[in-house]
């Protein structure tokens, strides 16, 4: 049996992703591979999708001058490094293993940053494949009919028997593929890594592709990411219960030690409330009451939790994570910073953020209004939602 992806990439497999090229074709302000798609960067998919299962360093060629760019849409990605291109593809890609170099790993993975969708079924073949050649490569045959043209007509039909569409990831044995590189002659291009491989001498393997590897390159790919999705978002929310007998006291999915608590159909978190709806409203989703009606019996008690569980999964489902969240407490009592620390990881629990990017603050209305009185207690949020790139990632 073949052994899993994540335990045979941590030994030995790094990658190498080319972002180092213009991306003229796809129009607008920054090159391709830092335009957004599908909610982040370009690059950032692949490199996620690598570091996902254990390949590590992942060397990115960049372009000369966008250092920090690449760096912000790449940020939080443990395995990533940074190298200047060249002015080639096979330059790049020279370059990138020549840093690669010193860590001397066993296989390096070859991948065009435009390639977002990135199969681990496809990374298993091509490292299985390894076993037996210095390098592999995914593959898919050519289906449809094949015609040389000429001057805009059709001049011959091609047979397409034992012709291929090439994808990447390419997947070499390293110390081979650095060699092939540096004998390479720079006067001369070449298509891919396969072409410099075979130069050299190496066999390289097909191996089975994938459709979803399919290459992002004019502007209409861009299209299927609204502009709504490429700038953060942020919402509002207030909620207040009144306090009554005999009810247990839960603020930010901390149960506070009181001789009252908080009534209402649920468990009443009026802090955690708060928040659901600043999630919500930031994302156009209405309001918590519009998801967890209080005519419904089945959140009679229910913890809150839930709740705001559900609404970072709608954020996130809609392109966006959380950024930071604010939450203020207006009570006479009890005294909350005793627990503001226990309220913040609870809440970075939840919603899957660490807790420095959750504050929780408590106020008075200086004994005005019910909160003054001590017949309920109140709580306002805010929240602001980014594009999921920009999330940070524990």
């Amino acid at each position: 049996m073949t052994a899993p992806l994540s335990s045979r990439a941590s030994s030995g497999v790094a990658a190498v992703i080319v972002a180092a090229g213009k991306g003229l074709r796809a129009g607008g302000e920054v090159p391709k591979q830092f335009a957004m798609f599908r909610g982040k960067p370009l690059v950032r998919h692949s490199a996620q999708a690598l570091a996902a299962v254990g390949v590590a360093p992942i060397v990115v060629a960049i372009p000369e001058g966008w250092d920090a760019v690449a760096q912000q849409a790449l940020a939080g990605i443990a395995a990533v490094r940074l190298v200047q291109g060249g002015a080639t593809r096979r330059q790049s890609v020279a370059l990138a293993l020549e840093a690669l170099a010193p860590d001397q790993p066993e296989c390096v993975l070859i991948h065009d940053a435009a390639r977002p969708d990135l199969p681990q079924a496809v990374v298993a073949r091509l490292i299985e494949a390894l076993a037996g050649q210095a390098g592999s490569i995914p593959v898919l045959p050519v289906v449809d009919s094949v015609v040389r043209g000429r001057d805009g007509m059709r001049d011959a039909a091609v047979s397409r028997d034992g012709l291929y569409r090439v994808q990447t990831p390419q997947a070499f044995r390293f110390d081979a593929i650095l060699a092939a590189h540096r004998a390479w002659d720079d006067a001369a291009d070449a298509g891919d890594d396969a072409e410099v491989a075979e130069a050299a001498g190496l066999a390289v393997a097909l191996v089975q592709g994938d459709e979803r590897l399919r290459k992002v390159t004019f502007a209409e790919d861009f299209e299927e990411t609204p502009v709504s999705e490429r700038y953060p978002r942020t919402g509002m929310g207030f909620d207040v219960h009144r306090l009554a007998e005999g009810e247990d006291l839960w603020l930010c999915g901390v149960k506070v030690p009181h001789h009252m608590g908080l009534a209402g159909h649920s468990d009443a978190d009026v802090a955690i409330h708060a928040l659901v709806d600043a999630i919500l409203g930031a994302i156009g989703e209405g309001d918590i009451g519009d998801h967890f009606p209080p005519s419904d019996p089945k959140w009679k008690g229910a913890s809150s939790d839930r709740f705001l569980a559900h609404a970072v999964a709608l954020a996130r489902r809609g392109g966006f994570g959380i950024g930071n969240v604010d939450v203020t407490i207006i009570c006479e009592a009890p005294k909350i910073g005793p627990h503001k620390q226990a309220m913040r990881v609870r809440l970075g629990e939840i919603m899957g953020i660490p807790a420095d990017l959750v504050s929780v603050k408590a106020t008075t209305t200086e004994r005005l209004g019910l909160t003054g009185r001590g017949e309920g207690i109140a709580a306002q949020a805010v929240a602001t939602l980014v594009p999921r790139f920009e999330e940070i990632e524990q």
